[in-house]
């Protein structure tokens, strides 16, 4: 099995916290996870908490959980449990109780009223599409609100009213009086608080009026004690405005932000609204569905907790931007289940095989082990006069270096004997529906005497075996770069490879693969890892979804 060529890129952010540390600066790290509660979490979240938990638990800290609910009407509790449920999956504790910038909306409401007070903010009744305009552009500075020069008073009546539901969606705003001429797009009085009549799933109707991300998330920090407050590189523009915010408010502490590069990945899409609309127009089965690139998606295609850690210990933590290989994560998942997952026979497209000098009625009980290295016991199979064998273990014209079955040759059944084809029964499509074959009975466990055997393959017992269903599952798109489409006038979803999900049904497994449990992995030899499918499988009717290929089949 090959390695990854990327090397292993260091955490720019260890020796800042150990530096940190060492001079007295913190007596303890506290970090912090906040994703907003409007969709499922993907890879790219992966990789923050990594970052996040796992820095904590190196230096002995902590690290919360706090959801940026602060637009109710993308939110919902269902992604709440999800994004719980996924940092429980990947082998992280939060500290406490998990947290919500809506249990701070007092707070900051009324810091809000501070810098009313203090001159720094103004109410604006400026339409969000004439507040765009009155912005400017990278060139050009932007004006002044109307309501930029209102007196403090007038600014504390409105913003109550707005608070009070008299005005309404985007009728008005309450912005930061900073500089609408600096260069920074970001500090050109941005807005701290919008109107949006909606239910929220932790306020109910107390509030019609929601604070910014970007007056949230600093404040949010700052009463969570936050010493390290890490995100990606698109908020390195925002970091002026987070620490305008500090430096003006009486908040009880100064967090420090850090820009990290989030993580992309090739054959892959990570924004949520994409992911988002295969979902709710039906190219995928759901936000589980083991295309997704989101973490219940991984988990249901088989992935563990182990592989996707290491795959983020594996890429590193820095400044630089780039496209990471999926390949890297597929060599992750396989190097765990090597060595984890026990192995296990199962037939995709049965084809069966009668032994005809077998003895009639005779039934041998052969032990193979579970795992060729690792200590996991053995498996039973009964072994008779028929058989199953992959049909493509079958050719009567076969291409030139093949090492399977063809007419008068011989290959060894795994665990088991040598056999030799005699006959291929067709139907009158001329199709092989039946091998007739005969067994060397010496050849259990040793090798034929005076000749050799071409190749291995695997088998199930016909009458024991159990019929399944199979779902080969590969990379959702065919380009590398699927976004790109976007750029060029087309669509992401133009690059949908319409092989990225083959369900296979009349499947015959080894009798051991009757009583999976869902979300068991198994290493099916010669077809790849699999997983039990953690909501269709049932013990008796299992349903497995291939994980990933034995070898990375898309680089060859």
């Amino acid at each position: 099995m090959s390695t990854p060529e990327t090397p292993v890129v260091a955490n720019f952010l260890r020796p800042i916290v150990q530096s940190d540390l060492d001079s007295g600066k913190h007596s303890k790290i506290v970090t912090r996870f906040p994703p907003e509660p409007n969709g499922y979490l993907h890879i790219g979240h992966a990789k923050a908490i990594c970052l996040n938990f796992g820095l904590a638990k190196e230096f002995g800290g902590e690290c919360n959980l706090r959801f940026d609910d602060t637009n109710p009407a993308k939110e919902d509790q269902e992604y709440i449990d999800a994004i719980k449920a996924d940092v429980q999956w990947l082998g992280f504790q939060w500290a406490g109780q998990e947290r919500y910038a809506s249990s701070y909306f007092e707070q900051l409401h009324d810091w809000a009223v501070f810098l009313i007070k203090a001159g720094d903010a103004y109410v604006c009744d400026l339409s969000p599409e004439q507040a765009r305009e009155y912005r400017g552009n990278l060139t050009e500075p932007g004006r002044n609100s109307p309501g930029r020069e209102r007196g403090i008073e007038e600014n504390l009546e409105l913003f109550a009213r707005m608070k009070a539901g008299e005005f309404a969606d985007g009728a008005m705003s309450l912005r930061a009086r900073i500089d609408m001429a600096a260069p920074n797009m970001n500090l050109r009085d941005p807005v701290l608080y919008r109107i949006r009549h909606a239910h929220h799933h932790q306020t109910g109707d107390k509030w019609c009026i929601y604070p910014s991300y970007d007056f949230t998330h600093g404040q949010s920090d700052a009463i969570e004690g936050i010493t390290h407050s890490i995100c990606t590189l698109e908020f390195e523009d925002h970091r002026p405005l987070y620490e305008w915010f500090l430096a003006r408010l009486p908040v009880p502490a100064q967090p420090r932000q850090y820009e990290f590069a989030r993580l992309n990945l090739n054959y892959t899409v990570t924004s949520k609204r994409k992911l988002k609309q295969l979902v709710d127009e039906k190219h995928v089965a759901g936000w589980d569905d083991p295309r997704m690139s989101t973490l219940v998606g991984f988990r249901r295609r088989g992935y563990t907790p182990g592989s996707i850690r290491n795959f983020c210990d594996m890429i590193g933590v820095n400044r630089a931007g780039g496209v990471v290989d999926i390949g890297m994560l597929e060599f992750s998942i396989r190097e765990d289940l090597d060595a984890s997952a026990p192995r296990a026979m199962c037939v995709l497209q049965p084809l069966k095989v009668v032994i005809t000098n077998y003895p009639q009625g005779q039934v041998e009980n052969l032990e193979l082990p579970r795992h060729p290295k690792e200590d996991m016991g053995v498996r039973v199979l009964p072994f008779s006069r028929e058989i199953y064998i992959d049909a493509g273990d079958y050719e009567e014209n076969p291409p030139k270096g093949y090492k399977r079955l063809e007419p008068g040759s011989e290959v060894r059944l795994r665990g088991s004997y040598v056999i030799r084809a005699d006959e291929a029964i067709k139907d009158a499509a001329g199709k092989v529906i039946e091998l007739r074959c005969s067994y060397d009975p010496l050849t259990l466990g040793k090798n034929p005497e005076g000749r050799k055997v071409k190749g291995v393959i695997h088998w199930v017992p016909a009458a024991e075996s159990v019929e399944c269903e199979v779902r080969l599952y590969d990379r959702l798109f065919r380009s590398a770069s699927p976004e790109k489409a976007d750029e060029e006038g087309g669509s992401f979803l133009d690059n949908i490879n319409p092989q990225s999900l083959v369900v296979l049904k009349g499947c015959r497994a080894e009798p051991s693969l009757a009583l999976a449990q869902p979300e068991e992995r198994f290493q099916f030899e010669r077809e790849g890892y699999f997983c039990a499918d953690l909501k269709d499988s049932q013990p008796g009717a299992p349903v497995f979804n291939r994980t990933v290929t034995l070898r990375d089949s898309w680089g060859q």
